[in-house]
């Protein structure tokens, strides 16, 4: 007999990218009190950054990134975009898990609003 394990209103039948998708949306509400604007920016999750171009130059020694932003552009509204399996591959727990994206999606208001982490969460890095 197969089905699901639990009904789907509880916990353990929320997927991992529902999970994850949940702790960027508790981080933006979070940081909503303090800066009404961000209703204005989309807040994407993917599950890895897409490799920008073809060939060998496309590849790099650099790190891979956790979040990006997109500038609002031709009418589109600005985005914020956290990398799920990056940052689930860097943590342990849900926890943890949840304080680094917290950071990736202050790094990445930080960097769209041209303001340093630490003025948009003033508890950046406290951790």
């Amino acid at each position: 007999m197969r089905g699901p394990i639990a009904p789907p209103q509880v916990p353990l039948a929320a997927s991992r990218a529902d999970v994850f998708a949940d702790l960027v949306q508790d981080s933006v509400d979070r940081l909503e009190r303090r800066w009404p604007q961000l209703a204005d920016i989309d807040f994407l999750v993917l599950e890895v950054p897409r490799l920008e171009g073809r060939g060998e130059q496309a590849w790099s020694d650099e790190a891979v990134p956790l979040g990006g932003v997109v500038p609002a552009q031709d009418g589109r509204r600005a985005r914020v975009v956290v990398y799920r399996r990056p940052v689930e591959i860097r943590t342990k727990g849900r926890d943890e898990r949840a304080a680094l994206v917290h950071e990736v999606v202050v790094e990445q208001i930080a960097e769209l609003l041209g303001l340093t982490p630490e003025t948009v969460d003033p508890r950046y890095g406290e951790d």
